[in-house]
């Protein structure tokens, strides 16, 4: 029984399954995923249950950053297929009872699409579609130091980019060919939402909003100060979470009409905090539905020094965080639960143990933990199969624009290459990008060609066709997991109460629903852990919902054993 998306909050019981589109299926035999691969495996995942397919782009785009730097909002690219092939797809979905949520990519454009084509000219009526800027006062313009501000993109290198054509610098908090659209001019929210609307008219059923929390600039573009030992990234510099965010977030809402046609609406919101989140999800303010936060995948850096900065991560730490977000928005707002996205490493290798001896197990209780958590889950391609990361152990088969500059810039540095690598083959968004692995063919099922991006060798014991044979394996845990929320609404709309928040191998929690509650208790760790028994709610008589292993010790949970037992209620 699949979702009733007439209900206002459908998407507070769906489940989201995220699509990387360049390397899910390739249909054609280029090595490069597609739209015609995507449609040929939908029932994967009508089988796994999901409600929601969420698509990375799929725009006609340059590809300097994968698909991020679109030059056509209203076409497909070749690489992926056609319009037709997305009609196509959208038409497989909804037979399916599977919507439709499409990236939205709107806080910058390609430096190819013709709205900057055209801004370039300074006497073009679009000259304020983007952020263009003079030389720093007393600079000669494109200079070393002439730069307006002292700002650096995402990417490496300055967010400004001097263009001779124009004698002025326009702004890019991210690639060079990624320059920022100016939200300010209202004539370019119009043409984003005109956008919008045509989506939604051709069957789009929401949106994941990239990076949307920068959309709103400061009143005035000046320099700012960078941390101890920091560059001066976006998220340093004074460009997240501007001034009149909340105003373009409920205008969008109102002119595409998001909240009165019940689209799911996600916002990427790097920086943002559990307040801000709340405001921006409250129903009656009509922005977003959900937000996605970052917090939790940033516990693994050394403070103050970024992605790349690796340190141990300690399970209070982690579980203290997910209670911040869970209490924060228990009566106002609402969670997005994710583990594993496109640009992050795999879950079962960050946080799990992907070792022969616990893989399966540590992927299930990750799962478990996480949807049994108060709000929307999201599953990544390949999470359900418990993929791992890539393991590259050299430069070479790296793609990710972001990943190849840290590693420019951190040898050219003298940082020595073994310890970029090993942060690489922790953190790099590569790990996420390997192709998806179908069966143990030469290329996983996935392409007959050359893939664009190295197939995982582990493919021949970890892809779908083993996993779908085998009744005990992670994707049907998943399938379990899936059908429990649909099933209970206790998963839903219960209230989330952490227990044993110092322990350190132990995740232990209850979820409330009138008289229903269901006791969590998983044991996150690669050694035995045991529970005592004045520590949790008595579980004498209780029925178990689902559990990672067969019944044992109850007291003594296996490495990576996790259970939900059902306390009271129906």
């Amino acid at each position: 029984m699949h979702l009733d998306i007439r209900s206002p909050d459908w998407w507070k019981s769906a489940v989201v399954y995220q699509v990387y589109p360049r390397s899910f299926a390739d249909s054609d035999g280029d090595g490069v995923g597609d739209i015609p691969g995507i449609t040929s495996r939908l029932d994967h995942l009508a089988q796994l249950g999901v409600d929601v397919l969420w698509l990375s782009p799929v725009y006609a785009s340059p590809m300097d950053d994968n698909g991020y730097d679109i030059s056509d909002y209203q076409d497909i690219d070749p690489l992926f297929g056609s319009l037709a092939d997305l009609d196509a797809l959208v038409a497989g979905l909804h037979e399916r009872g599977i919507r439709l949520v499409m990236d939205l990519v709107v806080n910058h454009t390609s430096d190819e699409h013709p709205w900057f084509v055209e801004s370039r000219d300074p006497q073009s009526p679009r000259r304020d579609w983007y952020w263009w800027r003079p030389a720093r006062d007393g600079h000669q313009p494109g200079t070393a130091g002439a730069e307006p501000t002292n700002w650096e993109s995402a990417f490496s290198g300055s967010a400004w980019e001097y263009d001779e054509r124009s004698g002025e610098y326009y702004l890019h908090l991210f690639s060079r060919k990624q320059p920022d659209l100016n939200w300010e001019n209202p004539v370019v929210r119009d043409a984003v939402h005109t956008m919008m609307r045509w989506w939604v008219d051709r069957g789009v059923d929401g949106f994941r909003m990239d990076v949307i929390n920068l959309i709103s600039k400061p009143a005035r573009l000046v320099d700012g100060v960078p941390p101890p030992g920091r560059r001066l990234t976006p998220a340093f510099h004074p460009v997240a979470n501007g001034p009149r965010l909340h105003e373009f977030l409920r205008e969008m809402n109102e002119r595409v009409g998001l909240s009165e046609r019940h689209l799911l609406t996600v916002g990427e919101m790097p920086g943002s905090s559990v307040a801000l989140a709340r405001d921006v999800t409250d129903p009656a303010r009509r922005e977003l539905d959900m937000v996605f936060t970052f917090e939790h995948v940033q516990l693994d850096e050394e403070p103050g020094l970024g992605k790349w900065a690796l340190r141990p991560l300690a399970l209070p730490v982690l579980k203290a965080n997910l209670d911040l977000w869970q209490r924060g928005l228990e009566e106002t707002g609402w969670n997005s639960l994710y583990w594993d996205n496109h640009d992050q490493p795999r879950a079962v290798s960050r946080f799990g143990d992907d070792s022969p001896a616990h893989r399966v197990a540590s992927a299930k209780t990750l799962a478990t933990v996480l949807h049994l958590h108060k709000g929307t889950p999201y599953v990544y391609q390949g999470e359900e199969l418990g993929m791992t990361n890539a393991d590259f152990t050299d430069i070479g088969p790296y793609r990710d624009i972001e990943s190849l500059g840290f590693h420019g810039d951190a040898t050219s540095l003298g940082t020595a290459p073994d310890t970029v690598l090993a942060a690489l083959a922790a953190k790099s968004r590569d790990n996420a990008r390997t192709p998806m692995q179908w069966d143990d063919s030469e290329h996983a099922g996935f392409t007959a060609g050359e893939p664009w991006l190295p197939v995982n060798p582990n493919k021949d014991v970890i892809n779908a066709a083993a996993a779908v044979a085998d009744p005990d394996s992670v994707f049907h845990h998943y399938r379990r997991l899936i059908r429990l929320r649909r099933d209970e609404p206790v998963v839903v709309h219960g209230r989330f109460e952490l227990l044993l928040p110092e322990h350190d191998q132990l995740w232990a929690f209850t979820r409330t629903h009138g008289d229903d509650v269901l006791l969590v208790l998983a044991n996150c760790s690669s050694l035995p852990a045991y529970v005592d028994p004045v520590d949790v709610p008595d579980r004498g008589g209780a029925k178990i919902l689902i559990s990672t292993h067969v019944e044992g010790d109850p007291d003594r949970l296996r490495p990576w054993e996790s259970k939900v037992y059902r306390l009271t209620g129906a």
